[in-house]
């Protein structure tokens, strides 16, 4: 591959459709189960060969972000000419642009979906070869949410995030995702969680319609949902907004939050709901997009 020669990868918003939490382990982190689906928004990375290692941020949603060390784009760049220095491979380095579309720290795994995406791509650039395995193992390393997000498609979640269920297909899901711009700590959010469903996975379900989705949903929450709701109350008015909408299935808040969805049966209809909420919060991040 030149320098001239450029890749490309998606890095798509994960979506917990449901998210349980159980005990803390000795290590800090918690247990869960969730449902993760991957949308049809989300971030872009570019790369190309380079002499060493530079990361350029566009997007207004990109407006703040470190492109230093600390950016997990880097970080995971780094860990991975560390696995290949240490397989006693060749490495070059390259330029990295991030087109940064979804909100910071709004439960979307927008970090790790961008991790995720520079680990295949400077994999391909840099003709690596490393497996899914290998990448797995390193994306473990960067957060609990990379190796999901290195599926990219409907999965359950058990441990921390490491035990990974590929869930039989998802039907034609839309969705519409809102986030009022408040950024929610996951670890605030965890401080202030005193409801618990547990760990128990469910039995793997074949969904027909959005309908099944939703129904089966309604049995199941995000544990996270109601101390996110303490630690930002907006996300209650958001959930309420989303719900009020003609057509919606079921509101739900994903991850730690605050990006809150709706499901809808018709892509028509979750359009629609997503113009009338832009049209009343125009400094809210809303899209219509679908899920798999």
């Amino acid at each position: 591959m030149s320098e001239n020669d450029s890749v490309s990868v998606f890095a798509p918003a994960k979506i917990n459709l449901f998210l349980h939490v159980g005990g803390q382990r000795a290590d800090g982190y918690h247990d869960i189960c969730s449902l993760a689906a991957f949308a049809g928004i989300g971030d872009r990375l570019e790369g190309k060969l380079a002499g060493g290692l530079a990361l350029a941020i566009s997007g207004r949603l990109g407006e703040g972000l470190s492109n230093g060390e600390d950016n997990l784009v880097v970080r995971a760049a780094r860990a991975l000419q560390a696995w290949a220095r240490g397989n006693a491979l060749q490495i070059d380095g390259a330029q990295l642009h991030l087109e940064k579309n979804l909100p910071l720290a709004s439960g979307i795994g927008g970090g790790s979906s961008d991790a995720a995406a520079t680990l295949m791509l400077l994999n391909a650039l840099w003709r690596l070869n490393a497996n899914h395995a290998d990448l797995q193992g390193i994306g473990a390393t960067l957060g609990a949410d990379v190796p999901v997000c290195l599926r990219a498609t409907a999965t359950l979640m058990e441990g921390v995030g490491e035990r990974l269920t590929p869930w039989p297909t998802l039907p034609h899901l839309p969705v519409l995702l809102a986030n009022p711009g408040a950024s929610v700590m996951t670890a605030g959010v965890f401080r202030a969680l005193e409801e618990r469903s547990g760990t128990d996975a469910p039995p793997l379900v074949e969904f027909r319609s959005p309908a099944e989705v939703a129904s089966w949903l309604a049995s199941r929450c995000n544990d996270l949902e109601a101390p996110a709701r303490c630690v930002a109350p907006v996300i209650g008015g958001v959930l309420a907004e989303i719900s009020a909408t003609p057509g919606c299935l079921i509101a739900r808040m994903s991850g730690s939050g605050a990006t809150c969805f709706g499901i809808y049966e018709t892509d028509s209809a979750a359009s629609t709901a997503a113009a009338k909420l832009s049209l009343h919060h125009r400094d809210w991040w809303v899209v219509a997009s679908t899920l798999r």
